[in-house]
């Protein structure tokens, strides 16, 4: 199950990355704002939010990549916490935009439950 973990919070991470360049690099193309339900002024005002989420989601698909190759290479310990807190905190933030907002019930579950089923995955892996 370990290995389960890793490599579902491998695509969670791998899924991040790609909203990072969707909030930081493409937030105002017309399939992006298909994809968050804007119009392009919505957009343009929510631009300097839009970049600082971006970055926030690929410093936790950092953490939980850094944490996947600790864990891999032997340091089980540091490299599960690391996973834990990225993964965790992707799940986290996915509760977080369905109870503020439960119209994105949607994003919410794209967001969230790859992180989810590697975070319990991996909890199995390192306790049993």
């Amino acid at each position: 199950m370990l290995i389960a973990g890793l490599v579902l919070a491998g695509i969670a991470a791998l899924i991040h990355v790609y909203i990072f360049y969707l909030e930081s690099f493409a937030w105002t193309d017309r399939k992006t704002l298909a994809t968050f339900g804007m119009t392009a002024q919505e957009a343009e005002a929510m631009r300097p939010m839009a970049l600082n989420q971006g970055y926030y989601n690929l410093f936790l698909a950092i953490v939980t990549a850094v944490g996947i190759v600790l864990a891999a290479t032997g340091s089980t310990a540091v490299g599960s916490a690391l996973v834990f807190a990225g993964a965790g905190s992707m799940v986290a933030a996915s509760v977080v935009l369905v109870i503020s907002d439960p119209s994105k019930r949607g994003a919410a579950l794209k967001q969230g439950v790859v992180p989810l089923l590697g975070v319990v995955a991996l909890l199995v892996g390192v306790v049993v």
